[in-house]
């Protein structure tokens, strides 16, 4: 009767582990990694970063993109010159986006867009107006944050008007 119970106990706990190897088994197959991911600059001065990521599950994936960012404003005439050295201000600071991208089939394909900062108090006198005169994005980090997978990815940079 004891050696019943026992083989009954023995059972119980092999089931028990096999089932929760089994559940284990489809989390732990998923491997993120991204594929890919571009950096470029749009023609409003913001950082846009396009990733691929592969190894996902299913369900939504967040992400958060930084850099740090150096944007050049300048006072432009009617003619479209800056006509002083003076008349231009450069802002230095991080800039930030967050997103979330439904996985499909274990992948996400998308693009964060994030900045330009701003000219702050910065202006023109009468008759200029104010330009992004040149943009820049540095040490640009894009993350999974749900599954903490991070990359590096590529500096990018524009200008607009030569000051």
């Amino acid at each position: 009767m004891k050696s019943l119970r026992s083989f009954r106990l023995l059972t119980a706990l092999f089931a028990a582990l096999l089932a929760a190897v089994a559940y284990a088994l489809p989390a732990s197959a998923a491997a993120p990694k991204f594929f890919s991911a571009n950096s470029s600059v749009n023609s409003a001065g913001a950082l846009v970063v396009s990733f691929d990521e592969r190894g996902l599950g299913n369900g939504n994936i967040d992400y958060s993109l930084s850099a740090d960012s150096t944007a050049v404003y300048a006072c432009i005439n009617g003619g479209g010159h800056n006509p002083s050295a003076s008349n231009k201000r450069t802002v230095n600071g991080e800039t930030t986006a967050q997103g979330s991208f439904e996985s499909k089939n274990g992948r996400v394909q998308a693009s964060l867009t994030a900045g330009p900062i701003s000219a702050g108090s910065f202006s023109c006198p009468s008759g200029q107006r104010l330009v992004l005169a040149s943009v820049s994005y540095t040490n640009i980090v894009l993350t999974d944050t749900t599954n903490e997978v991070t990359t590096n990815v590529a500096d990018a940079s524009r200008t607009f008007f030569t000051v």
